[in-house]
């Protein structure tokens, strides 16, 4: 709203003016600027203000707009396909569809059986642990979940955290059953952690692992896997149980004694043909099923040739139980020496694989062009572990490589998992006594080949060339991992992430602008290199919220900047803080503007703001600074301030 159609005391600038060179333009007259009050939105009740702000942080999709100007019963047909989204596509659902997904099931079904094995000797737990944890948690998700394209099953990084945390108290060697308690009741604590996160509606807690440090963390942590996995792939049966890389390497040569040569041949020329296949499946996407089947044939293979050369050294599975899976409800220690242990262990990996479920939830989400809700999607999950681990699973979330292989193969639906877990059902009721000779050295290899895509250097160089501070993240995570442990190094993950986040908050970046020739507009200088400074002005943009943790810096930064006009001989006589990226100022930061501006009027230097958004206008109103400073001294944009100002000069 125009309030007052003051102008400039000059005329615009000649047409033939505004192409001239940019010296000449810092002796142009300033164009006619016309002033508007700076407007603060309309008051609101405390309870109508916190009501909105509740509103922005937890629900920022407005989950229940569906349920709008709707009659009972529609509500409640709504609120099932909510909850249950397998009702929402369920009655859509075609023979067609069924095909498809079908395929999809038994596609990632032979990746899921071998993967399993090998996961839960990861985890240090029984490998039927493995088809258990690939039965149940694929059928609860088909009926919670909102992804199509998510394949449910243990994943890799979570195995091997869970495995290296419960081992620094318990050796499943030689207390089994204490050790499977443990992991049962880690992967309860761990879907009651993600479901809570879910229902409310927290997921943002989880953004704190950044994208920088992730890559650092599963990198190191598959260097990890992989050199765990030399046990297998040397035949060494004395191994370490550090995780270091330095105690692996150590034991690798003072166990040189065990290495079998039958066992080192087979797993070689194994994991040559998986990660050829692996290859193959990557340089032509449509050869997708020749790495999905490569493990599972594989597992044939080799157990074909260690029953023709039983007796020859090499080291099998073993018998493992038929039938499905056993109730473990009490198997769940709440009480005793190590619930501390089996909470930390089922918040550390439940973070790790809600971070990893949703992301490749996500990832697929995105191709497709469908929306997947990340606070359902935490539900649906939580939910899964909690009834996983009364059903002898332990955790559990999507993989990437095996929902790259359920969209490759075509998934059209859920029911993909609802098959995947049909033909494990299958095999867990038939076929378990087939299990018998199959080497262990196959499973290493099966590991090996699917944690070493874990290892992303080209997104390390690409941290490097953009963010070097994200590099640096990224290689403490991976040398936390790679030499003290895996705990230390998701620690330092997650350190290094809310130390970034602080330094942004205490120390946020702030820019001395300038106008640009020709224009009402001030941008950064060390950004538009024809931007001119506006003679006895100072013009500063703060591109941050002003809090508590950063006000004191914001002002000492001001003074800073003062001082440097001051002593390169420019004389300031009004300081304009542009405040239009400050999306938010607290109690602190409002005091710290009054202060400042004490502290200027005390060396004849005026502070004005300018451009305040509707929040920190609201604030200031009502605060000491709506005293202090008055409407005149709060303005629409730079170019109101520069030219409303009573000693301004000539601009460009």
């Amino acid at each position: 709203m125009v309030v007052n159609n003051t102008k400039a005391n000059t005329p615009p600038p000649p047409a033939a003016a505004m192409g001239t060179e940019h010296h000449r333009a810092i002796n142009m007259p300033a164009m006619g600027v016309e002033r508007h009050k700076v407007s603060a939105p309309e008051r609101r009740t405390t309870c109508q203000a916190l009501r909105q702000r509740l509103a922005e942080v937890f629900f920022p999709d407005d989950p229940l707009h569906r349920f709008k100007n709707q009659p009972p019963a529609k509500k409640l047909v709504l609120a099932l396909q909510y909850f249950f989204p397998i009702f929402d596509w369920g009655s859509q659902y075609s023979l067609r569809l069924l095909r498809s997904d079908a395929v999809a099931g038994l596609t990632i079904a032979s990746l899921a059986i071998p993967q399993g094995i090998s996961y839960a000797k990861l985890a240090n737990l029984p490998p039927i642990i493995g088809l258990y944890s690939s039965f149940v948690p694929p059928l609860i998700y088909a009926l919670l979940g909102s992804s199509r394209d998510l394949a449910v099953g243990p994943v890799s990084i979570a195995s091997l955290v869970m495995g290296s945390m419960l081992r620094e108290a318990v050796a499943p060697e030689q207390q089994p059953i204490v050790y499977l308690q443990l992991a049962f009741t880690a992967t309860f604590f761990a879907g009651l952690f993600q479901a809570s996160l879910g229902f409310l509606r927290l997921g943002f807690m989880v953004d704190f692992l950044s994208k920088a440090t992730l890559t650092g963390f599963m990198g190191g942590a598959a260097v990890i896997v992989s050199l765990q996995q030399l046990k297998g792939l040397l035949g060494i049966v004395h191994f370490t149980t550090h995780m270091g890389f330095v105690d692996v390497m150590a034991s690798v040569v003072k166990r040189h004694a065990e290495w079998e040569w039958q066992t080192i041949v087979m797993g070689v020329a194994f994991l040559a043909v998986l990660l050829g296949t692996r290859q193959i499946s990557a340089r032509n996407p449509r050869l997708f099923w020749v790495s999905a089947a490569a493990p599972l044939s594989s597992v044939i293979i080799s157990t074909v040739i260690s029953y023709l050369c039983r007796g020859h050294a090499i080291s099998i599975i073993g018998d493992l139980p038929r039938g499905v899976n056993p109730p473990s409800m009490n198997m769940l220690a709440f009480s005793g020496p190590f619930v501390a242990l089996s909470i930390k262990t089922g918040i550390m990996t439940g973070i790790l694989s809600l971070t990893e479920g949703i992301a490749v939830g996500r990832t697929f989400a995105s191709i497709n062009n469908y929306a997947v809700d990340g606070n359902k999607e935490m539900m649906a999950i939580g939910v899964m572990n909690m009834a996983g681990s009364c059903a002898s699973c332990y955790v559990t979330t999507g993989s990437f490589s095996r929902s790259a292989v359920n969209y490759s193969a075509g998934c059209k639906t859920a029911v993909s998992n609802i098959v995947m877990a049909a033909a494990v059902l299958v095999t867990l009721l038939f076929l378990m006594p087939l299990f018998h000779y199959t080497p262990n050295v196959i499973l290493s290899a099966i590991i090996i080949t699917a944690v070493v895509g874990l290892i992303d250097v080209r997104g390390a160089a690409r941290l490097w060339k953009v963010d070097k501070l994200d590099f640096l993240a990224c290689l403490a995570a991976f040398l936390g991992v790679l030499l003290v442990s895996v705990q230390v190094g998701l620690a330092l993950a997650v350190g290094i992430s809310l130390f970034k986040v602080l330094l942004q908050v205490t120390r946020p970046n702030t820019v001395v602008m300038g106008r640009i020739p020709g224009t009402q507009s001030f941008r950064n200088m060390a950004q538009y290199k024809d931007a001119v400074k506006v003679p006895s002005f100072l013009v500063v943009g703060v591109e941050s919220a002003i809090y508590f943790a950063n006000s004191t810096y914001l002002v000492e930064r001001i003074m800073r900047y003062l001082r440097e006009e001051e002593e390169g001989g420019q004389g300031v006589k009004c300081v304009v803080l542009d405040m239009g990226a400050v999306a938010a100022i607290d109690t602190s930061g409002l005091d710290a503007l009054a202060e400042l501006k004490r502290v200027l009027d005390k060396r004849g230097v005026e502070l004005v703001l300018a451009n305040p958004v509707a929040s920190v206008t609201e604030r200031m109103y009502s605060s000491v600074v709506g005293d202090a400073f008055g409407s005149d001294r709060i303005f629409f944009s730079v170019a109101e301030a520069v030219a409303a100002a009573p000693h301004k000069t000539t601009m460009p």
